[in-house]
């Protein structure tokens, strides 16, 4: 049985090395009689001629723009970029502190408050904070129609593009002028023109921003000190009254400004200080 099998496995194995001689010879030559690419063969499509541009259509007779090209850039060049606007807001932004400080009424206003507090005895109480807010918001309060004005005469005409940078600012300056103006006092412009040496200015359009400024600081600043001496008289009157009865009875070890600041306040209370010291203020803008 070996040998059979043997002698099968070896006919089996011949004929399969027969079959796969036949088959490589029959690939071998059909890739014979495959077409070798070359010139004659390869093929190029030709290509097309490029179409011909249409003409424009034909504008009407008579008509001024036949043959021409206009581009309309209104409202692009007279109105100011974004990006500049940005730039001009930073800046105010970044000075407003200063402008605030001198060409408004926050500063009478804010020390009017600040020597209120002192005239009191209270150190810390309002706090700096709610002084400085409330200082804020009245001078918006007192400035409100000038500020429009300047808004209206300045601002918007300058972002709608119907004023040059020059013109805006000009007119725009114009109203904050008139109020400085009307709250400074001649003897500090004539201190001031005479520190600089320089000649009195004959009208009040002539008087130069640089003067006009400092002279009416100066102004707010003597204004305040005056509606600061006057509040101090009542409560100094107060101090004076518990100062003698402590040595009267010979309570010398005993700080007057204990007993004294709750009458104070008692005072300032009744008489509706605040009330009263925010009256004045405004009304000497009026």
């Amino acid at each position: 049985m070996s040998r059979l099998a043997r002698t099968v496995a070896a006919v089996l194995l011949f004929l399969a090395g027969i079959f796969g001689l036949q088959l490589a010879t029959s690939a071998g030559a059909s890739a014979a009689n495959l077409p070798i690419p070359g010139p004659g063969i390869v093929t190029v499509a030709t290509p097309k001629a490029p179409k011909t541009p249409k003409t424009p259509a034909a504008t009407k007779a008579g008509s001024k723009s036949a043959g021409t090209v206009s581009v309309n850039l209104d409202g692009l060049t007279n109105k100011p970029s974004s990006s500049l606007t940005v730039i001009i807001a930073i800046t105010l932004l970044s000075v407003a502190p200063a402008l605030l400080l001198m060409m408004t009424s926050f500063t009478k206003i804010v020390v009017v408050l600040s020597l209120t507090r002192n005239a009191l005895g209270l150190q810390g109480v309002p706090p700096n904070q709610v002084l400085a807010g409330l200082a804020l918001f009245l001078s918006l309060f007192v400035m409100g129609p000038v500020l429009s004005q300047v808004n209206h005469d300045g601002i918007q005409p300058y972002l709608d593009g119907t004023k040059t940078q020059s013109q805006a600012f000009g007119d725009g300056v114009k109203p904050l002028r008139e109020f400085m103006l009307d709250h400074t006092r001649q003897d500090e412009l004539a201190m001031l023109s005479n520190v600089a040496d320089r000649e009195l200015p004959a009208t009040r359009e002539e008087v130069p921003l640089t003067t006009l400024i400092p002279a009416f600081v100066l102004s707010e600043l003597k204004s305040a000190f005056i509606i600061g001496f006057v509040i101090f008289i009542p409560f100094l009157i107060i101090d004076l009254v518990v100062s003698a009865a402590l040595m009267s009875m010979g309570m010398m070890m005993l700080p007057p400004v204990m007993i004294s600041l709750p009458f104070k306040i008692l005072l300032f209370v009744l008489v509706d200080g605040w009330a009263l010291i925010i009256t004045a203020l405004v009304q000497s803008y009026n």
